[in-house]
């Protein structure tokens, strides 16, 4: 398992998904915040998988060019700020246009019945 993430599990937990996967998070909402395109989440997930690929090398010697644990950190990332994005462009389009939409679960919004 470690040859397919580049470095220790703890690390990757550690690194890509706790803290990073935080960053990640917040970068999906900064996109849907300013109504940018979710396309460009990929190239920023992919910047915060390559940081993370760097301090797992830099602090805990991990394998820096293992394309596996790039990929599979940038994976990871990506569908975490997917999510974050959607959660905040639900809550704007309720907020934006409350006389058209209302909240129909955490991720979606859907138009007014009645």
């Amino acid at each position: 398992m470690t040859d397919i993430l580049g470095g220790s599990i703890a690390s990757f937990i550690g690194l890509t998904l706790l803290m990073f996967g935080a960053a990640s998070w917040m970068m999906g909402q900064a996109v849907a915040e300013t109504w940018r395109n979710p396309a460009q989440i990929v190239p920023y997930a992919l910047l915060l998988a390559a940081s993370g690929r760097f301090l797992d090398f830099a602090l805990f010697g991990g394998d820096l060019l293992s394309v596996s644990g790039l990929l599979l950190s940038w994976a990871c990332l990506a569908a975490i700020a997917l999510i974050g994005f959607r959660a905040r462009r639900a809550s704007q389009m309720v907020a934006q246009y409350p006389w058209l939409f209302e909240r129909r679960g955490p991720l979606s919004w859907g138009a007014k019945s009645g």
